[in-house]
């Protein structure tokens, strides 16, 4: 048993993964009304993507189930004590995370999300599924907040919030992972930028797709 799957936190996980395979970004008016290519322009676009997610501030935009399991497979055998995660949304990511945490004794997960509303409805989670203690939630532009105050290694980065910062959250934590460390890019496509430097054996990784929506890389050198 793990604290994955034990109570709280497997019937909390159930319950959100349940709530947000049930909602749609199509369900929203002023994303709906999004032809495919603008959708894909503003994901990829690094000056427009705050409209964008701001439109999206009610929906969870979880990770899949099974890249939840992966985060915390990664960590936990990994044995990480030091995460940090772009993108908090409702926390389903985090939770996994801060589970495998949790059973690696300790340790410290930094996450960061620019909407108020997102922050709010993450930390209530995370008090429901018991990791609370484990996780500093840091709200504003990821850019400011993951530029002060981290640990001196990183053992895990999680890159799911607006796809093109990648490449830049990467440059900024780049120097704290040790090697070794786990990145783990959801839906890295939108940001080919990301993808290149991460493919390139010259730049220290070895990176590969994994699943349908995620880019594993790990930290060479």
């Amino acid at each position: 048993m793990t604290t994955l799957t034990q109570v709280p936190l497997a019937s909390l996980l159930d319950r959100l993964f349940d709530e947000a395979d049930a909602t749609s970004p199509a369900a929203i008016p002023a994303v709906a009304e999004l032809s495919s290519e603008e959708r894909s322009r503003l994901m990829r676009s690094k000056t427009d993507y705050r409209a964008f997610y701001a439109h999206l501030k009610d929906l969870p935009l979880a990770v899949s189930r099974e890249t939840g399991v992966l985060l915390y497979m990664l960590a936990r055998g990994g044995r990480a004590q030091t995460i940090v995660e772009f993108g908090t949304s409702f926390g389903i990511s985090t939770l996994h995370l801060a589970a495998a945490l949790r059973d690696n004794g300790g340790g410290r997960l930094i996450t960061t999300e620019f909407e108020p509303s997102k922050v709010k409805r993450a930390r209530e989670n995370l008090v429901a599924g018991g990791v609370a203690d484990l996780v500093e939630i840091r709200e504003g532009d990821a850019l400011q907040t993951l530029a002060v105050d981290l640990p001196e290694h990183i053992d895990l980065l999680l890159l799911d919030g607006a796809k093109a910062l990648y490449p830049e959250i990467l440059h900024l934590l780049e120097s704290r992972l040790r090697p070794g460390a786990y990145i783990v890019a959801d839906n890295a496509d939108y940001s080919p930028e990301y993808l290149a430097y991460v493919r390139a054996p010259a730049n220290g990784y070895l990176s590969t797709p994994f699943g349908d929506d995620v880019e594993l890389s790990m930290r060479s050198r």
